[in-house]
């Protein structure tokens, strides 16, 4: 076997700190088992200075002790979940929901990807009682059991491109979206991908546009907060005018 690079293990201990500190414990878990594994075959010396090594790489990144908020999610759910995904099954689960704290029991689900990232969880699935896609907080899921029944996600599904027509996790209505970044933040704002099929410009004031069509309207102003006043955002209805300031955006589905 080639040894590994000190970079190549830096970046394998990287991406568990990321995935622990997301919430994905068991694939922070695993990455960690196989490292552990790939660092017990060099020589004890050779092991000695990589251990030092990789301990001054990863406290210069700091991902692993960078503090933020992150849902406690058990690991059996995950788990359970995950097996579910890879098998093809339906799953039966007691899920409440977030905004009421309803507790649905036995909801038959077709599981199809665990969204992670900063913040909260969720699990795209097929609801049999609302024969549609929905979008589940990971984090309400009370019991999780296979079912026999196979689940074949739909042949056309594309899940980056369902991801694409949503700013983070809320599902409504995609609107054509016109943020314009003033001068003095352009340059920042620039160095950012707010959105995957996003189009950029520069103005000749300096401003920055940045056009991209998405639902989440709440979503993308509780983002725009922390730029403050230096910037101005505009959302178009499919018929080009204006959406009123009042509208409001849906809850995600859950």
């Amino acid at each position: 076997m080639v040894e590994p690079t000190l970079d190549e293990l830096t970046a394998g201990h990287r991406a568990a700190a990321i995935a622990r500190r997301e919430g994905d414990e068991l694939t922070a878990d695993t990455l960690e088992r196989l490292l552990t594994k790939v660092q017990a075959m060099f020589r004890e010396d050779r092991r000695r200075k990589i251990a030092a090594d990789l301990e001054a790489q990863l406290m210069a990144d700091g991902v692993a002790f960078r503090p933020g908020p992150r849902e406690r999610i058990p690991s059996e759910i995950l788990s359970a979940l995950r097996e579910a995904i890879l098998a093809g099954v339906m799953v039966s689960a007691d899920h409440r929901a977030r905004g009421t704290a309803k507790l649905s029991r036995n909801t038959r689900l077709g599981p199809i990807a665990m969204l992670f990232g900063q913040g909260r969880q969720y699990l795209l699935a097929w609801s049999e009682y609302q024969d549609d896609l929905r979008l589940f907080a990971l984090a309400g899921f009370e019991r999780i059991s296979l079912e026999p029944d196979v689940y074949e996600r739909p042949k056309e599904f594309d899940l980056q491109e369902w991801l694409s027509e949503s700013f983070g996790v809320w599902r409504e209505e995609p609107q054509d979206v016109v943020w314009r970044f003033l001068p003095e933040v352009a340059d920042e704002a620039a160095g950012y991908v707010f959105h995957p099929k996003q189009k950029t410009e520069r103005l000749e004031d300096g401003s920055l546009m940045v056009r991209f069509r998405a639902g989440g309207r709440q979503e993308m102003e509780w983002y725009l907060v922390r730029w403050g006043d230096q910037v101005e955002a505009q959302f178009l209805a499919a018929s080009g005018d204006p959406v009123s300031d009042t509208t409001e955006s849906d809850a995600p589905q859950e």
